[in-house]
Parts: structure tokens; C-alpha cells; sequence
């Protein structure tokens, strides 16, 4: 199944991550003719409860507007580069509180292949930025491909690491990534520290480097030492020395109280990446 139908985050204010994790979706949309949804969120402005009562609801008032203009002038902004790009496109602005955005987003997800999310930065500017990829990539049930905030040219990928562990949220992530494989130069199925479990008994990640090899991918298995650092960082070394351009890997996480928390690997990678992740759960 091919991708054709993809969600993006854009933030209401603007920012040059922002632009670069719009203009990102919009090339990956029309590298694969996809139709491309971005989702705003105009967020109520949040207010301790020791001081609500204190604070004038003209205040109250002006911050909501300026929320709500910020997310009409983003979604006209990406409208307009999307009709340059001659990209099928639609927005969706809504306005929510903080604690309503992550599990709104999480269920426009749900109907669509993919949704692109922006890594988060230091002193990012949304406070609610890991939430949301935390519910995308958690309650969505979809693949979720984040960007990296230095931004990323352009949306074709050469050369793709595929973590291999030989668990359930590696396998969905590297079978979500196949439309985004396709055109790959080289696929490289890599396997840190011990051996990952293979369902014929042989080399680990022969039988996933077989599966992907059958879409017509050229595809070689590695096994990398961890040199005594933690797998996310031992993967991210490997992608550099290696000049990978995407990293799949399942998304680990712990639940608590039906919310997640990020597995120490996850939390890894996405403090730290430089290329774009995919990650499926």
C-alpha cells in the first residue's frame, strides 16, 4: 500500500523549524502524490488556578485571540505553499486547552497513513511538544515520522537504517516505513549488542532483511557493538558514520495510568536525532 494520505503538526506561531517541518510534508506529499492534512491547534490560554481569579478576563480574552489569529495566519500560510507546491491539501484548526491537543491529535491520526511531527527543541516554544508525539505515537495506532528541528532539505532517502530488535513495534515500523523505502539505494538492517530473536533459526535479521528484500529492496544485515553506550546513541553513531539519511525503529514506551512515557532507547533517539525517525508502536 502506497502513501497517500499523510497528517502534519504545524505550529501556530510561527518559527523556522516550523516552516522547514511544513515544507518537509509538503515535498514528502508530493514525492508520493499524497494528499497532505496539517492539524493547528489555537490553544486556551493556560492560567495557574491559585492566580485565575486574579487575572482580568479582558487578558484572558486578548491571549485567546492572539492564539486563534496565529492559527488562522498558519493555516493560511500553509495553504498558500501547498497550492505552490501543487499539493492536495486541507487544514484543520482547532481550538482546545493543552490537555485536549495530544489526544485530539492522536485521533485525526487514526485516519491517516502516516503523521509528521516535529522533534522537540531546547526552550521550545510549544510546552506541550513531547506530548503530542507521544500521543501520535502511542494512541494513534499509526506510523509517525519525526523531523528534526534543524530541518531536512528534502524528503528522499538514500540510505535507511532499519533498527532490527526482532519485536512487535520494530516489525510494524519497519513494515509502515515500505512506502518511504521504495526508492532507497541501500537498506541496512542493524542490530545492536546481542542477537535479535529470528523466526528461522539463523542469522538475526536475515529473516527481516529476506522480508524486505521480496519488495525489491537491497537490503544487508549488521550487527554493531554497543562500546559500552546506550543503544539510541550507539544506532545515531552508526546512522552518522554511515550517512543515513532515515532511522526506523519501534517506539518503546511504559504505561501509566493509560498514559505513556518514552523507553530510555525512544527518549534517545529523539533528544538527539539529526535525520528523521520513523516510529511505529
Amino acid at each position: 500500500m502506497g502513501l497517500k494520505d499523510i497528517l502534519v503538526h504545524i505550529d501556530a506561531e510561527e518559527s523556522g523549524a516550523n516552516t522547514k517541518r511544513r515544507d518537509f510534508a509538503l515535498a514528502l506529499a508530493a514525492e508520493h502524490d499524497a494528499h497532505l492534512t496539517a492539524i493547528i491547534f489555537a490553544l486556551e490560554p493556560t492560567i495557574p488556578p491559585m492566580i485565575m481569579g486574579e487575572v482580568p478576563g479582558s487578558l484572558l480574552e486578548s491571549q485567546r485571540e492572539r492564539s486563534v489569529s496565529g492559527a488562522q495566519t498558519a493555516a493560511e500560510a500553509f495553504t498558500a505553499a501547498a497550492d505552490r507546491a501543487g499539493v492536495r491539501s486541507d487544514v484543520r484548526v482547532i481550538n482546545c486547552t493543552e490537555a485536549a491537543a495530544a489526544p485530539t491529535l492522536a485521533v485525526h491520526g487514526r485516519t491517516a497513513d502516516m503523521i509528521v511531527v516535529g522533534q522537540e527543541e531546547p526552550d521550545d516554544d510549544l510546552a506541550i511538544r513531547a506530548l503530542l508525539i507521544e500521543a501520535a505515537l502511542f494512541e494513534s495506532g499509526r506510523a509517525v515520522l519525526v523531523v528534526p528541528y534543524i530541518g531536512i532539505p528534502e524528503p528522499r532517502f538514500h540510505h535507511v537504517m532499519v533498527a532490527w530488535d526482532g519485536r512487535r513495534e520494530a516489525s510494524r515500523a519497519a513494515n509502515e516505513a515500505l512506502p518511504l523505502l521504495k526508492n532507497a539505494e541501500d537498506v541496512s538492517v542493524v542490530i545492536v549488542g546481542k542477537d535479535a530473536p529470528s523466526a528461522h533459526g539463523g542469522e538475526a535479521g536475515a529473516d527481516l532483511a529476506l522480508h524486505l528484500a521480496r519488495h525489491d529492496l537491497e537490503v544487508n544485515v549488521k550487527r554493531i557493538g554497543d562500546s559500552g553506550i546506550d543503544i539510541g546513541n550507539a544506532l545515531l553513531s552508526h546512522a552518522a558514520d554511515t550517512e543515513a539519511d532515515l532511522l526506523v525503529m519501534g517506539g518503546y514506551g511504559h504505561s501509566r495510568f493509560r498514559q505513556f512515557v518514552f523507553g530510555g532507547t525512544t527518549s534517545d533517539i529523539l533528544s538527539s536525532m539529526t535525520i528523521p525517525v520513523l516510529m511505529a508502536h
